[in-house]
C-alpha cells in the first residue's frame, strides 16, 4: 500500500512538475517569438493595405521582387485560410553591400526583406516583419549596419498604414 501512496504521489508530482514546465517552455517560445518579430494592425482594410504598401514601397525605391499570395497557394492543395500575402522587397543600396563580400553572404537566405499583410479571424488585417534588432546586434559590423538601416525605412515604409499604440 505504501508503494501504491508513493507511486501516487511522485506521478502527481510528476505531472504537474511537467505541465508547469510546458506552462513554462510556451511562455518562453511566446516572448522568444515577440522579440523576433513585428505585428501591427493596419488602418485599412486588407485590399487597401495592399494596394497602399506597394505606393510606399516605390515611393521609398525599394523593389517589389515578388508578392506572395499564400490563400491561393493554399487553395491550391484544397486549404482554405484567411487571406495573406508576403511583400518580398528589395533595395539595391543596402543589399549590394552584403552580397558584394563572401563572408556575410552567409545571411543572403534572409534576402530580400519580407513585409506580410493579412487577416485574422477578429477581421482586421495585420502587417508583420522580422524585427532584425536582435540578430543585426549578433551579427554586428556591416551586417548590423545594413539590416538596421533596412528596418528603418521598412518601419518608415508601413508607418502611415498602422495603427498607432
Amino acid at each position: 500500500m505504501r508503494k501504491l501512496i508513493f507511486a501516487f504521489i511522485a506521478l502527481f508530482i510528476l505531472i504537474n512538475f511537467g505541465c508547469r514546465a510546458q506552462t513554462d517552455i510556451t511562455t518562453v517560445k511566446q516572448a522568444e517569438s515577440a522579440n523576433m518579430f513585428l505585428e501591427n494592425q493596419s488602418k485599412y482594410d486588407f485590399d487597401e493595405t495592399i494596394e497602399k504598401l506597394k505606393v510606399e514601397v516605390e515611393k521609398k525605391t525599394w523593389k517589389l521582387t515578388a508578392i506572395h499570395d499564400l490563400q491561393q497557394t493554399m487553395k491550391t492543395y484544397g486549404k482554405d485560410v484567411l487571406p495573406v500575402k508576403v511583400f518580398a522587397v528589395c533595395h539595391p543600396k543596402h543589399s549590394s553591400k552584403i552580397l558584394e563580400l563572401d563572408n556575410e553572404r552567409i545571411v543572403s537566405c534572409m534576402m530580400p526583406c519580407r513585409i506580410s499583410v493579412y487577416k485574422k479571424s477578429d477581421s482586421k488585417t495585420y502587417i508583420s516583419r522580422i524585427n532584425p534588432a536582435p540578430m543585426a546586434k549578433a551579427f554586428g559590423g556591416i551586417v548590423e549596419e545594413v539590416m538596421t538601416a533596412s528596418a528603418d525605412e521598412i518601419e518608415e515604409m508601413i508607418s502611415d498604414l498602422i495603427v498607432k499604440p
